[in-house]
């Protein structure tokens, strides 16, 4: 009679006749009466006893059947489609095929722990593979002299980048980079280490480097303090119309309004003051005066250009002005007028040297009464024929006038006056007795020869 082999859950496994045997499972079952049966059946005891250990997965496994894997000396179940550890994980490199939620697989290659979730291997741990080391947050406890403190340090590579610490303290046993720690986040000094990225808020900045690491990631020294004195290499710009302000009580302004510049000195009645250094010595060469609105120059000034002045022009040093020019022309640029020197007076016009544009003349004079300044064009050396010019000499000295009339030029000469008598020189004169009445008059101490009628002479002792 043939034996019916029945699942725990009343399936059949196989039917076995009389005598015959069955393979279909990891044990071999046997019908009755079959010859030899004692020895198979002391083998499958001995199969359940070691669970089918071998280093190969039994061949024909029913779900739920036991194997010792001895290439990991893992005991394994069968859940109907591969063999997965009861308990622990499976340590193999690639993920197992057929996995159950809650199984757990070490990866041999990267040494990491896996958890299957029921649709995908979720990594348990460490976050790093064997060959990244030691990478990410490591726990650990540090002693300073207050006690101990737990921080969370940044490890990348197996170096440690940074340290999280919940207070400020210095470690007692030397940690490379991080002589003391920060409440806070602390990064390693020996790594030159860096936040990079944006950043909205900062407390402090560390001013003790002027090394850029690029042209957008700039050092903090190489910002401008507005608490200390500071020195840029780059031009400021004050990108806005109210402009530079300067001093405690913001005394000076520069500023702009329709693109027209203002320099302000904003104290009432203060000077706003240029200086210069001469050799060592300070020196004022511009003074705008606030309590008067004057401007102060000091030293010499040079002008390029045309210096026009409305307005008096006042000498406090000498009443002599000098000019270096050997000329100085006024009217430049103007049309034809009359134009010169005015010497104020108390006159109603002052007195007033001045060219005539009208005659083409100098003319001169004070309380409105001009004449022309004679100048040698308009003299002439014979009075005679130019009457009412003004006469000068000839090359030889001599002048000619059509006649002379003169007031008392000398005194009589009486018989009794024997002195001479000075008379105004009046030019050539004739010797005494020239003509007289169309005769000559002759005073001698010899006698004349010849004559005429009506002739007399004098003639006295030697």
């Amino acid at each position: 009679m043939a034996y019916t082999i029945n699942r725990t859950d009343g399936t059949t496994v196989a039917t076995i006749t009389d005598g015959t045997i069955d393979n279909s499972t990891s044990l071999t079952l046997f019908g009755k009466s079959y010859s030899g049966f004692g020895e198979l059946l002391n083998e499958n005891l001995l199969k359940l006893l070691e669970n089918s250990s071998s280093t190969s997965a039994p061949t024909a496994p029913l779900k739920g059947e036991l194997w010792f894997d001895n290439n990991t000396n893992n005991l394994k179940v069968y859940n109907g489609s591969s063999f997965e550890p009861t308990g622990g994980s499976t340590s193999q490199s690639t993920a197992p095929t057929t996995p159950s939620a809650g199984d757990l697989w070490t990866d041999s290659d990267d040494d990491q722990l896996y958890v299957y979730t029921g649709t995908a291997w979720l990594l348990v741990g460490p976050v790093y593979t064997k060959s990244q080391t030691l990478s990410g947050w490591f726990i650990e406890t540090l002693a300073h002299s207050g006690g101990t403190s737990v921080v969370s340090s940044m490890y990348a590579g197996n170096t440690r980048v940074a340290i999280l610490s919940a207070s400020t303290f210095t470690p007692s046993v030397t940690q490379t980079g991080f002589a003391s720690v920060k409440a806070g986040l602390t990064l390693n000094s020996t790594l030159g280490a860096v936040f990079d990225g944006t950043n909205t808020q900062a407390s402090a900045i560390d001013v003790s480097g002027t090394s850029n690491t690029s042209g957008t990631v700039i050092a903090g020294g190489n910002f401008l303090r507005s608490d200390a004195a500071d020195t840029t290499t780059g031009a400021l710009t004050i990108d806005n119309d109210t402009g530079l302000i300067v001093g405690d009580a913001q005394e000076l302004t520069v500023s702009v309004s329709s693109n027209d510049v203002t320099i302000a000195q904003t104290s009432q009645d203060k000077d706003l003051k240029v200086t210069v250094n001469d050799g060592g010595v300070t020196k004022t060469p511009i003074t705008l005066t606030g309590s008067t609105g004057a401007i102060g120059l000091t030293g010499d000034v040079t002008i390029t250009g045309n210096l026009n002045i409305t307005g008096e022009y006042n000498s406090s040093v000498s009443n002599i002005t000098t000019y270096d020019d050997a000329f100085i022309k006024v009217n430049s640029g103007n049309g034809e007028a009359d134009a010169g020197l005015i010497v104020e007076t108390g006159d109603t016009d002052d007195a007033r040297l001045f060219y005539e544009t009208t005659t083409n003349r100098w003319m001169a004079g004070e309380n409105t009464n001009y004449s022309q300044v004679i100048t040698d064009s308009v003299a002439t050396t014979n009075g005679a024929t130019s009457q009412g010019a003004v006469i000068k000499t000839d090359s030889s000295g001599i002048f000619t006038v059509a006649g002379v009339e003169l007031s008392a030029v000398g005194s009589a000469i009486t018989t009794s006056d024997g002195s001479d008598t000075s008379v105004p020189s009046i030019g050539q004169v004739v010797a005494f007795g020239s003509l007289w009445g169309g005769s000559a008059k002759t005073v001698s101490t010899s006698d004349p020869s010849g004559g005429s009628d009506g002739d007399f002479w004098f003639k006295y002792e030697a």
